[in-house]
């Protein structure tokens, strides 16, 4: 009955992970949000992105250029046409503005990860836009 289970357990688990990364929602908190008055139009956000074990953020964009740090854990990031790099806690990387973001994910299955984030952008903008899906 233990091999049974256990091996119940460990397929399930793989299954999961075949699958690949979950895009239930993320946690995001915004911390300070501030009009830019030497550059009518635009803000700058500060915010919070926690990533339960082995969750994504749907492919997105932003509007605004965006700096990340991560505060916590790993997290696996892919701009552009550029390889997929994962970032330790204590490490940051940098979004030009209008950059398509094909893949920011905990690099962890079993931990959580946190990032700081501060963007610049329009004063109506949206964190992110969700890409098209791709065929």
């Amino acid at each position: 009955m233990k091999i049974l289970l256990g091996t119940t357990l460990l397929l399930a688990s793989l299954s999961a992970f075949a699958h690949g990364p979950v895009y239930n929602q993320e946690a995001i908190k915004v911390l300070q949000e501030h009009a830019l008055s030497n550059v009518p139009g635009k803000k700058t956000t500060m915010l919070t992105v926690d990533y339960a074990p082995g969750q994504a953020t749907v492919p997105h964009s932003h509007t605004g250029t965006a700096v990340a740090y991560v505060l916590e854990g790993e997290i696996t990031s892919r701009v552009n046409d550029e390889p997929a790099i994962t970032y330790k806690a204590g490490q940051s990387f940098y979004e030009p503005t209008g950059s398509r973001h094909f893949e920011s994910s905990n690099a962890s299955q079993t931990q959580p990860a946190r990032l700081l984030v501060v963007m610049v952008m329009d004063d109506k903008a949206d964190v992110l836009t969700p890409l098209p899906a791709q065929n």
